[in-house]
């Protein structure tokens, strides 16, 4: 049997009442039974508790946690046009760590349903030398219900989560960051 790889999830917002949480748990629940990945979660909440721990600060606990992940959904909502702070503020915590690794995205907020921060961290992640898949999730079409809110997919549910892409670039990042980072 295969070791199972690590999928990271990486919370957008810090918000307090944040819908961020609404989200993921809906996401948890499509994923928990994959036989491909263990999932892992890195949330900014957590990052700034990690400000009050001595022996990591913020940076290192971001660099141990995106080194540890073999590929990443980054869940963010659109504030103004673009993506959150505190994300920003995580993703620019490390540099090296990103390199050769997917990332997927799943939207929601503003009018666009979130596809305008999605682009924007397109940008920023092709400068971290990440892989970034094209099709992502965003609140629009179709609606899930989750914890009382609606969830708005843009896809059929039973679709709704990444198929096997992550997985498959998973692996073939992992030969080219085994030989050696090229970039």
């Amino acid at each position: 049997m295969t070791e199972k790889m690590t999928l990271a999830l990486i919370y957008g917002s810090a918000r307090q009442g944040r819908f961020c949480d609404t989200v993921a748990s809906w996401l948890i629940r499509e994923l928990e039974t994959s036989d491909v990945f263990s999932l892992t979660i890195i949330d900014p909440v957590r990052m700034k508790s990690a400000r009050g721990d001595k022996s990591a600060g913020p940076a290192e606990w971001m660099e141990r946690k995106v080194a540890e992940a073999d590929a990443f959904i980054v869940i963010t909502p659109e504030y103004n046009h673009g993506y959150p702070a505190a994300l920003k503020e995580m993703i620019d915590a490390v540099y090296e760590p990103w390199h050769a690794k997917p990332v997927a995205f799943v939207s929601y907020g503003g009018a666009s349903g979130g596809i305008r921060a999605v682009e924007q961290l397109r940008q920023v992640f092709g400068e971290l030398h990440a892989v970034t898949l094209r099709d992502l999730l965003r609140q629009g079409l179709v609606e899930v219900r989750c914890g009382g809110k609606s969830l708005q997919t843009g896809r059929d549910a039973s679709a709704a989560v990444p198929d096997d892409r992550p997985a498959d670039l998973v692996g073939a990042h992992a030969e080219i960051r085994a030989q050696g980072d090229p970039l």
